[in-house]
């Protein structure tokens, strides 16, 4: 038996630090939304009892480090699964991107080995198992539009912004999220309003959610990676609405409502900058089969 699951890339319209973790983690608030930008996993069923990545990107990892080898791996554990897979990761989604593609593959993962292999689980407890894995994976599980407390993993749904198109420009260098952490200073963090971009997403206010985007974490990143703060300028220039770094970085995004725009600050940021994309905000949540 043969599966592919969709694996959807996630932004962040706002992400705020509250303060360091007991385990060493941060305590973070944000808003995330999936986007239709997704890399391809294909499930075959094995039926020796071992776990295959194959991957088709050199920059994924094939062991026990990739994200949809600890999914496979957790579910047939944890259930004494005694069938194999192997896992095909078709990339879409840039690698170390700050845009949850590893994540969102654990999640692809888990929601399409549920079903291969009949385990009968609900999303809230894939969900919960993902939370195990990785701190965005429990929000890959579900996809659409929520509210992320706790470390990242404490999911509440809200509804979908209005449809927008979104450019992403990703620089050709690797950021470390552990860097950007290390370099946050809690004193100096100005608060994005969260509560509020809440407010102008349940009011379809597209110019307050421009408004109100914010990321704590990128001023870390520009400072660390002048390459990041230059893709943002001239995505400002080029006049799109509202435009912020996604996660740790270094993508960046930005929000347009109009096509003709769009075309021509993909034209202007595709003159300097190999990874642009131009795709559409899902928002919508993930159903299980």
């Amino acid at each position: 038996m043969k599966l592919l699951v969709k694996a959807p890339a996630k932004i962040n319209l706002a992400l705020d630090v509250l303060g360091k973790r007991n385990d060493g983690y941060h305590e973070v608030k944000m808003i995330m939304t999936t986007i239709d930008l997704a890399d391809r996993i294909e499930l075959v069923e094995l039926e020796e009892d071992a776990i295959k990545i194959i991957s088709h990107s050199r920059f994924v990892p094939d062991d026990n480090r990739n994200l949809a080898f600890q999914a496979a791996n957790l579910l047939k554990k944890r259930f004494n699964v005694k069938k194999g897979v192997a896992i095909s990761i078709m990339k879409a989604i840039p690698v170390a991107a700050g845009l949850a593609g590893g994540s969102s593959d654990a999640a692809a993962t888990l929601r399409g080995l549920n079903k291969l292999w009949d385990l009968k689980l609900t999303i809230d407890e894939l969900a919960e198992i993902g939370s195990e894995i990785g701190s965005d994976v429990s929000f890959c599980v579900y996809g659409g539009t929520a509210v992320a407390t706790g470390r990242g993993e404490k999911i509440q749904h809200i509804e979908a912004p209005p449809h927008c198109w979104v450019i992403l420009a990703k620089p050709t260098i690797g950021v470390s999220t552990a860097d950007v952490y290390k370099n946050l200073s809690l004193e100096d963090i100005k608060h994005p309003d969260v509560d509020g971009m809440v407010e102008a997403i349940k009011g379809q206010n597209y110019f307050k959610i421009c408004d109100l985007v914010g990321n704590v974490l990128e001023d870390v990143t520009l400072k660390l990676y002048p390459e990041v703060a230059h893709i943002k300028e001239q995505m400002k220039k080029f006049g799109a609405d509202a435009v912020l770094m996604s996660g740790s970085g270094p993508t960046v995004f930005g929000l347009v409502q109009h096509e003709s725009r769009m075309q021509r600050i993909y034209n202007g940021l595709r003159g300097f900058c190999e990874h642009v994309y131009a795709v559409r905000l899902i928002g919508e949540r993930n159903t299980l089969e």
